[in-house]
């Protein structure tokens, strides 16, 4: 399959940080965009560009088939992002639901193919503790999905391959850790380097994650799409860092003094107890450490995607570009308080 010039192709949570780098590539391709956009969500990733926005809720199945009509292929990268929710079942209507939703809008219209963006995060684990990164075949131990955000879209995974087996034209997408522009919330990844330029990381774990240019993730998709084989798993990523070698590398790139306290695990889960509790579950705000996050910290999440680059011709540019960009555009929009933007000397 190959996206061409006036294909109609729907894309839902465009809106978003992985979703809009998705439409700007395909506008780049000369594709038709409808980009399904969250009735009362953010839409800024969406201004200047020439899409078609149709707001719809993926958990109302009445709102997509006529958004995605006509559509020749759907990237389906609505979810919700987060490491903690008031409303826990929030996560499954959305993720699990709205996937089935869309699924089923997609079969209805005869959409030729529907690339799902699920997440690393579903993926098991064993091994990278002693450096063995994970891939697509790696087994889940289910008692390391830490949160509802990855229990929600493991459960949406399974309904995705199931679909699969029943003869849907679906391709999954893995993405790492995505850095780059664009990522207004911010997400739990450009939190962390929000936090660094704000002087908010007094210390770091001694983990390691897959990070990864959000741009060379939206190639990934686009490549899952024309090259990938209907209900097979693609990671896509970039180079695995340790969270020390990430922070050093802020450093560098920004000329502000490095983290160096290296904090033990047991007190980070410890923080993140503490702050689920009192401010979660007693106050019923946001907890500063959310617990999901803390247990993420302290977990080793390697991955390789020799798959993707093997069957998909999928290739990454260094980690640091993507730190870069990543801190160019939080310093040019506003998210870095004044007195620290004065002290950054982007190298």
């Amino acid at each position: 399959m190959s996206v061409g010039a006036g294909d109609r192709v729907a894309v839902t949570g465009a809106a978003g940080f992985i979703g809009s780098a998705i439409t700007r590539l395909l506008l780049e391709r000369g594709a038709s965009v409808v980009a399904l956009a969250e009735p009362a969500g953010d839409r800024q990733n969406l201004r200047g560009l020439d899409v078609e926005v149709r707001p719809a809720d993926v958990r109302d199945p009445q709102s997509l088939r006529p958004a995605l009509a006509g559509s020749r292929f759907v990237f389906h990268a609505a979810a919700l992002y987060g490491f903690w929710a008031r409303e826990p079942g929030l996560f499954y209507d959305v993720n699990v639901e709205g996937t089935r939703n869309v699924l089923a809008a997609a079969s209805a219209e005869g959409v030729e193919r529907v690339v799902y963006t699920s997440t690393v995060g579903t993926l098991g684990l064993d091994g990278t503790e002693r450096g063995k990164a994970a891939t697509e075949d790696s087994v889940t131990d289910i008692s390391h999905l830490f949160g509802h955000y990855k229990r929600s879209k493991y459960v949406a995974e399974h309904e995705v391959l199931r679909a699969a087996a029943q003869g849907a034209p679906v391709t999954l997408v893995l993405p790492t850790f995505p850095l780059g522009p664009r990522d207004h919330r911010p997400t739990p990844t450009g939190r962390v380097v929000v936090d660094f330029l704000n002087a908010k990381i007094p210390g770091y774990v001694d983990t390691a994650m897959n990070v990864a240019h959000v741009d060379d993730l939206a190639v990934g998709h686009l490549l899952a799409l024309e090259r990938g084989q209907t209900g097979r798993s693609y990671i896509v990523g970039g180079e695995n860092l340790s969270m020390r070698e990430l922070l050093t590398t802020l450093a560098e790139v920004t000329g502000l003094p490095p983290v160096t306290l290296r904090v033990p695990r047991a007190l980070a889960l410890a923080a993140g107890v503490a702050s689920e509790m009192v401010q979660g579950r007693i106050l019923g705000r946001h907890p500063t450490v959310p617990l999901e996050a803390a247990r993420m910290s302290t977990t080793t999440m390697i991955f390789d995607d020799a798959r993707a680059r093997n069957e998909l011709g999928y290739v990454s540019r260094p980690a640091r570009d993507a730190i870069e960009d990543s801190v160019r555009w939080f310093v040019d929009n506003g998210y870095v308080v004044p007195a620290r933007r004065a002290k950054v000397k982007m190298r």
